[in-house]
């Protein structure tokens, strides 16, 4: 192990990178909440000040991938599929099969100016996890318990007040409803079979519902679809918390854009067409098994450096108190002092770790094989 992957790997400092998210998370949503009163008066600066505030907290996730691990981004696409990047509302759709997927996607957001106002269809518990769901609700993320007797007109509601974003929006979907494993592919294999439609190989079965639901919805807002496949050289499982060790991963994402004008109005017809689109997925996936990488001309966006000054920012307000206090502490001799202040790093590495879990594909549920999942598609 080289030096600076010892110091990466150093367990304070990743804990003082996880108290700045904390603080300054904690901070920013205090900040959102005040913004509330904008919301009667002027609807617009409300979102463009919220954009920025959730730009200045999720930049920071996007700092640890692109400066702490300098993890590789290579995007497989054409430059007239980029050239739009950035300049127009669209709808992401994104395979779901590792921890920091979300991640990826927030790294392209960011290098295209549009991290602070993308978007997520989100499961309801979610809204409960500070930072994540709190940040997500001043954004007006759109939350569903996934029953959609129950979801339908929240979720018709979220959508059509976004028809007026302010801001170029990428509104992000994991059609599979939940990350891969093999347990939760055989069940939806199984479901597969019982309707007649093709297996997949490296995906599960696309839900149709929530697709088709914000598609009609923002038509007229959003001008395309981008589907885009991820996968990591050499079969790496990257993790958040390999992130957070400044472990280097090699991430390539074929992406692909249809224009809405391309995709069917119909209901029926639109769900076949992202069955369709799912079944060329897998044969994208299933060339990336063979070859190591997806088909056509690649494209390395630069990394910018404002999630990095972003950082410190936050850093250099929240780290200098903390050690001038710490210092404190451990002069002044005091054993009640020094015992609460070791208290407060283990709360405080205890969030941390439960703030990661959340994350972690083991502690992700799935919904496939029961009576809501078969209805919802």
């Amino acid at each position: 192990m080289g030096l600076l992957a010892w110091v990466k790997s150093l367990f304070i400092l990743q804990l003082l990178i996880g108290f700045v998210f904390v603080v300054s998370g904690l901070i920013i949503n205090f900040t959102q909440l005040c913004t509330c009163v904008l919301w009667p008066f002027n609807k617009q600066l409300y979102r463009k000040i919220n954009t920025r505030l959730s730009y200045s907290l999720w930049s920071q996730l996007v700092m640890l991938l692109e400066w702490w691990s300098d993890t590789e981004c290579t995007l497989y696409t054409d430059q007239a599929t980029v050239d739009k990047f950035g300049k127009e509302h669209v709808i992401i759709i994104l395979n779901h099969n590792f921890e920091i997927d979300f991640l990826c996607g927030w790294t392209i957001c960011e290098r295209y100016g549009v991290l602070g106002s993308s978007k997520v269809l989100a499961k309801h518990e979610l809204l409960k996890v500070p930072l994540i769901g709190w940040t997500w609700y001043f954004l007006e993320i759109v939350f569903c318990k996934r029953k959609w007797e129950e979801d339908r007109e929240t979720v018709f509601s979220g959508l059509n007040r976004l028809k007026d974003y302010p801001e170029y929006m990428w509104f992000l979907l994991y059609c599979e409803g939940t990350r891969f494993t093999e347990k939760k592919h055989q069940i939806s294999m199984q479901v597969a079979e019982s309707k007649g439609l093709p297996k997949l190989k490296y995906h599960l079965l696309p839900r149709t519902k929530g697709f088709t639901t914000t598609l009609h919805c923002l038509k007229g807002t959003v001008k395309a679809v981008y589907d885009v496949t991820l996968n990591f050289k050499d079969k790496q499982n990257p993790t958040l918390l390999g992130i957070l060790n400044g472990k280097k991963y090699k991430a390539d994402l074929s992406v692909r854009r249809f224009p809405v004008e391309e995709i069917p109005d119909d209901e029926k017809e639109c769900a076949d067409w992202l069955h369709k689109l799912y079944q060329e997925k897998d044969a994208l996936q299933e060339n990336y098994e063979k070859e190591g990488c997806y088909p056509g001309p690649t494209i390395k966006p630069k990394r910018r450096l404002w999630t990095l000054l972003n950082f410190l920012f936050w850093a250099t307000l929240l780290l200098s108190p903390l050690i001038n206090f710490a210092w404190d502490v451990f002069v002044s001799g005091s054993p009640l002092l020094i015992i609460g202040f070791m208290i407060f790093l283990i709360v405080a590495s205890v969030a941390v770790r439960r703030l990661i879990g959340v994350t972690e594909v083991k502690k992700t549920g799935s919904s496939y094989g029961n009576i809501e999942a078969k209805k919802e598609n």
